[in-house]
């Protein structure tokens, strides 16, 4: 008489937990969401509000508003504004990683994701690439923006090109900081207000738009530290003048700072409820 031994049933979650992926199919999988959410804008344009009329509107508004007081006419004040914006503009928009993070896993996207045979890390990687687009654009239009009123950056188009992918790359590395309170924070909501009280002083009281020897001196101090206006200053030398000053070097290391400590904080918090 033969005896036979069950096999004992292991969870779902357990099996999921259990596997490894491999790197191409990481890669594979991040690139396979990061195309969900381009699909996500494709079908609801209107989530590309603020990387398409923000440029344009603010432009327009602090060209108009500041451009005579400050630099005698717009013409002259366009140099300053333009990377100001651009740097302003672009880094207020990689607060939607965090807010479309946190609504996705209200939603139960994520635990719908959870179920499939794809690698845990995917959804949130393809996320975070999927908003480079988003940067990407709202790096062009401000430039265009700028071209139309009058800017004309003595660097050249090349420059132009090497100033806004370093801004693009910036805004990535400062986007793990929100995805990361994408993944704590209770509600999307709470996640823009906390943005906002952090990127209002960062990028207001900064060289953005005004020449920091007009402030306060103990403003001025704050402003000269503001890892926003090394950006600013960075971007404005490589794209009015065509020079790679310090500023680049301290900005890239800014960024390479941010995505060492904010990236494994935001995977592991992310792992734990994917």
């Amino acid at each position: 008489m033969s005896v036979v031994t069950a096999t004992p049933i292991v969870p779902a979650s357990k099996r999921r937990l259990s596997n490894r992926t491999s790197l191409q199919q990481t890669l594979q999988n991040t690139f396979t969401m990061a195309y969900r959410g381009l699909v996500k804008i494709r079908r609801t344009p209107e989530q590309l509000v603020d990387v398409t009329v923000q440029p344009i509107i603010f432009t327009l508004m602090f060209a108009f508003l500041f451009g005579g007081a400050l630099a005698g006419n717009v013409q002259d004040y366009l140099p300053t504004l333009i990377p100001g914006i651009l740097v302003q503009t672009v880094i207020t928009t990689s607060v939607v990683t965090g807010t479309q993070l946190r609504e996705d896993m209200d939603k139960g996207v994520f635990d719908r994701f959870r179920s499939l045979p794809i690698a845990r890390i995917a959804p949130l990687s393809g996320a975070l690439l999927a908003d480079t687009i988003r940067y990407a654009i709202a790096t062009t239009l401000t430039f265009v923006m700028g071209f139309v009123m009058g800017y004309h950056p003595a660097g050249g188009i090349g420059n132009v090109v090497l100033a806004g992918l370093l801004v693009v790359v910036c805004s990535w590395a400062i986007s793990w900081i929100f995805a990361f309170f994408g993944v704590v924070a209770r509600t999307a909501s709470s996640v823009q207000g906390i943005s906002m009280l952090i990127l209002f002083p960062l990028t207001f009281f900064s060289n953005a738009f005004v020449d920091p020897s007009t402030m306060p001196q103990w403003l001025q101090w704050f402003v000269n530290i503001n890892p926003v206006s090394h950006l600013v200053t960075a971007v404005r030398e490589i794209a009015n003048n065509g020079a790679v000053t310090g500023d680049v070097w301290v900005t890239l290391l800014g960024a390479a700072v941010i995505v060492a400590v904010f990236a494994p904080l935001t995977v592991r918090a992310y792992m734990r409820k994917a």
